[in-house]
């Protein structure tokens, strides 16, 4: 097989274990009508598993041809774009009420960050790290949700 071909089908099963994992976060916050729903969160794992997975073939292919002596890779700087990249989106699902205390869609923020991270490890082959904090972040998201619902209100309190 071609080894442009191996390394294409490697990074793209990376990118659909990405999507999968990112996919069961954004399921929860689809069933819970946020913003950011399932698609989003599948989209956003698996741009970062893609760009991560993108960053050895970059290196590879700079450090062959005429790019060798002048070029340096820095394989952290594409997770830093990811981060920014992110940044920017989860801020658009970032709403303050006309209470001046409530804000909306700070969780749905975070768990597009997540969703990313996960892209992140999984473009980086862990795949148990990626799957571990999946479920972590399902259990944060759903577990957590439910015993918030159970708590006693005080006064101020946004969940009203």
């Amino acid at each position: 097989m071609d080894v442009w071909l191996q390394q294409d089908l490697q990074i793209l099963s990376r990118v659909v274990v990405a999507m999968v994992l990112g996919g069961l976060i954004g399921l929860e916050r689809e069933t819970r009508r946020k913003p950011a729903g399932l698609r989003t969160h599948m989209l956003i794992a698996g741009a970062a598993a893609l760009i991560v997975g993108l960053g050895d073939v970059l290196a590879e292919t700079f450090m062959r041809e005429r790019y060798a002596g002048i070029l340096q890779v820095d394989p952290v700087r594409l997770i830093e774009a990811v981060i920014a990249c992110v940044g920017f989106i989860g801020a658009g699902t970032i709403l303050r009420s006309a209470r001046q205390d409530h804000v909306l869609g700070l969780t749905t923020a975070v768990s597009l960050l997540m969703a990313a991270s996960i892209g992140i490890a999984t473009g980086l082959a862990r795949y148990g790290l990626a799957a571990g904090v999946a479920v972590l972040s399902l259990l944060v998201l759903v577990v957590f949700s439910w015993l918030e619902r159970r708590l006693p209100r005080v006064d101020g309190d946004p969940r009203g």
